[in-house]
């Protein structure tokens, strides 16, 4: 694992179990080259992982968000690296992506109640933490309380898309993601597409508007489904990226830190594209 790289991260800022500053010292105690910080909608934890990663001059820590968007029949997540976390349009959008956020939680646990699954709102708020309230927060509540035993039964049988107490939320589009993140010195890079409907028309659409890469390397793809994506990738001139979309709330059935096996080259493309819009904001 030693020099891998991992491009899809999360913190406290948003739903992950380990603070910005945990995530970077796991990382470099894995002897990982980079990681990305992608928290769902927020970029409140850069700094801080920025700011850490100085100790640790070996790791590279890119500064990155994922953002939630919605297509017909599909939710689509956007990755943005590199991004200008001073540009004011993008903490415009994801305030009120934040907002959102916070309303919808509060919809899922009256859901929740009317099956007589009771959480405590106070509860949810305090697992979150200084970060957005997102359904993984819930799911440690209904897991501490025993309506559940493991988060993926939590998502299985009630809080992921379709379930009975799932509730959709306000979401810009994919293409205005796209353009938000461009528009915030980023690149834009479209997360896990095997969760999209018609996954190669979403590609073909965003590649006109300016997306350079796609995940290929992600999560526990197997063989086969990274074969068809990388194959996708080549076909409409995408950087095939990748990271192991780490939250650490449960390490039984999540890919680990370090472990997509994304290929430095990866890194290096990216990285690329960004010094020709500029400076880079790196920690070393």
């Amino acid at each position: 694992m030693t020099g891998g790289v991992d491009l899809h991260v999360h913190t406290t800022a948003s739903d992950g179990r380990y603070s910005p500053e945990e995530i970077v010292r796991k990382a470099a105690g894995l002897g990982l080259k980079a990681i990305a910080i992608c928290d769902h909608d927020t970029i409140d934890g850069i700094a801080a992982a920025l700011a850490a990663a100085k100790t640790f001059p070996q790791l590279k820590v890119i500064p990155g968000v994922e953002i939630s968007t919605l297509a017909p029949g599909s939710e689509v997540h956007m990755l943005g690296y590199f991004i200008n976390c001073t540009d004011p349009g993008l903490k415009a959008a994801l305030d009120s992506l934040r907002n959102s956020r916070l309303e919808r939680a509060k919809a899922i646990i009256d859901k929740l109640a009317k099956m007589d699954i009771n959480i405590d709102w106070q509860r949810v708020r305090q697992l979150a933490g200084d970060g957005s309230v997102g359904r993984p927060h819930i799911a440690q509540a209904m897991l501490e309380k025993n309506y559940v035993t493991s988060f993926k039964e939590a998502f299985d049988r009630y809080l992921g898309l379709g379930g009975p107490a799932y509730v959709e939320r306000h979401k810009i589009t994919p293409a205005e993601a796209v353009v938000l993140i461009i528009n915030a010195d980023g690149s834009p890079v479209l997360a896990h597409p095997l969760t999209i409907n018609e996954p190669e028309e979403m590609i073909a659409n965003l590649k006109k508007i300016g997306l350079v890469g796609m995940e290929v390397y992600y999560n526990d793809y197997d063989k086969v489904k990274r074969k068809y994506l990388a194959e996708l990738a080549e076909k409409y001139n995408l950087i095939a990226t990748g990271g192991s979309d780490y939250h650490g709330n449960d390490d039984s059935t999540e890919t680990m830190l370090g472990s997509a096996g994304v290929p430095n080259e990866v890194l290096e493309r990216l990285t690329v594209l960004a010094r020709r819009r500029g400076p880079v904001t790196t920690n070393p």
